[in-house]
């Protein structure tokens, strides 16, 4: 071969790897995307000014009582689907359909980039395990679009773009996605869906068909997502979500055919200079040093992902609480920072920590829904081994930047905090997750754990 024939490959190889890396073992393959988080130092979807850490603690609080109410409210919801509304979004008389506010979650912190048309064009999508239904902004953005990074998508540029009739059975699938009643568009018989979050934050538009590619080879030719024309909340600068929960929409659900119905990630830190990576497929959990817990199917929410937390331990001793405190609906999810643990846990857990912290460092008072704070910051502390314990063994032996997280200058905290409300329930939240890789294997009913995830 000759030189240039063969810089010319390695640059197309390399092009190809900036989307996405294809990996086959047998007739299986495994998609590998780059992982960012959105505040990194690397990444463009940061705030210029960032905000007050109390404002993202607010956010994760309002995604918590969302979770919460997607649990106890669920037996209330009936799984009927009516159109109860129809509307015209292009027509001269545009009406925004009202949102359930709580019914769905917050947005995440992490985000790939992923293709959409033919010709593929990538957006920088946040990754949700809380959400079934992907959506991103797309012209003629009819009410309204937020500023995104990449230019919005155009989809009469697609050749295999379709919006989706009312009676289409895609359609009828939204109320279990989205957790509202879909809509119908009075001129054109489209489906239109909306996705409402934690937040108040929504997307409304058509329910959509177009081809998905996670890497120049590797596409799927009729992906289902929402093409939103009215997008407002709190998305940053991201052109919408991917949703990574257990539904028929999700993205991992509609490529499971293909790849199997498997994932894994590993959540990078905002301070790491290199990407986590997300993974689709049944040879991302190949790795022989994950550690396996049951993946717990809860009834009254079956698109969530929960599994059971068995014990903590701090320093090398369990926390002194029964075993059946711990025995409370928990939730593994990629978009709450700041993971909840029963109120008896947690009360344990602070006053171990504040005994073995406070002989060395200053007490700080509390922080929005932080209360164990001291002086310092987490790079000159001494942090006790913490280690969180699930059904069957499987551990995460926590790095002090999992325990810690400084919250403003000369202040860090415990990044946990307890359940509230009337039901209890803990959240494994993203920051006891980061730099650990995390598998999903659906199939098997499984969820995993492997240390130093991210290279």
């Amino acid at each position: 071969m000759k030189m240039g024939s063969l810089l010319f490959l390695i640059c197309c190889l390399l092009l190809a790897r900036a989307a996405s890396v294809a990996e086959f073992i047998g007739d299986e393959a495994a998609i590998y995307l780059d992982l960012y988080h959105v505040d990194g130092s690397n990444s463009p979807l940061g705030n210029k000014s960032p905000e007050p850490f109390a404002h993202v603690l607010d956010r994760d609080e309002n995604r918590i009582k969302a979770l919460r109410y997607r649990i106890t409210s669920a037996k209330a919801r009936k799984p009927g689907v009516v159109l109860n509304q129809s509307i015209d979004i292009l027509g001269p008389e545009s009406v925004s359909i009202p949102v359930n506010s709580g019914l769905s979650v917050g947005s995440g912190n992490y985000y790939a980039k992923i293709g959409l048309g033919v010709p593929a064009k990538y957006y920088a999508m946040l990754l949700d395990t809380g959400s079934s239904l992907s959506w991103l902004q797309c012209q003629p953005c009819a009410i309204y679009c937020h500023t995104q990074v990449d230019a919005l998508y155009n989809p009469s540029t697609s050749s295999k773009y379709k919006s989706l009739p009312c009676s289409s059975s895609q359609c009828s699938s939204l109320k279990e996605a989205t957790l509202n009643d879909p809509s119908c568009e009075v001129r054109t018989g489209k489906c239109v869906y909306t996705a409402s979050y934690g937040d108040s934050s929504y997307s409304m538009g058509y329910l959509s068909q177009d081809s998905l590619s996670l890497s120049p080879s590797e596409t799927l030719p009729n992906f289902l997502y929402g093409c939103g024309q009215d997008n407002e909340g709190l998305f940053g600068r991201a052109a919408g979500i991917v949703g990574l929960a257990r539904q028929s929409l999700s993205m991992i659900s509609q490529l499971s055919s293909k790849y199997g119905n498997a994932f894994s990630y590993c959540l990078p830190s905002e301070t790491a200079t290199g990407n986590g990576f997300l993974s689709l497929g049944r040879t991302s959990l190949t790795a022989s040093a994950f550690r396996f817990t049951p993946m717990i199917t809860e009834s009254r929410e079956r698109s969530l992902y929960f599994l059971r937390l068995g014990a903590i331990s701090l320093a090398g001793k369990p926390l002194a609480v029964a075993a059946m405190q711990y025995r409370v609906p928990t939730i593994i999810d990629s978009g709450t920072v700041i993971s909840r643990l029963p109120s008896s846990v947690y009360a344990a857990l602070r006053q171990a920590f504040t005994k073995i912290m406070s002989t060395k460092y200053a007490k700080a008072p509390g922080y929005s829904i932080l209360d164990t704070c001291f002086k310092g910051s987490l790079k000159t502390m001494s942090v006790p081994q913490m280690r969180l314990v699930f059904q069957g063994g499987a551990d995460l032996a926590l790095t002090p930047a999992n325990i810690l997280i400084d919250v403003e200058k000369g202040t860090t905290c415990l990044a946990f905090t307890s359940s509230s409300g009337d039901m209890e329930i803990a959240i494994i939240g993203n920051h006891q997750q980061k730099t650990f890789t995390v598998a999903y294997d659906v199939t098997n009913s499984r969820i995993g754990f492997a240390a130093d995830g991210c290279h």
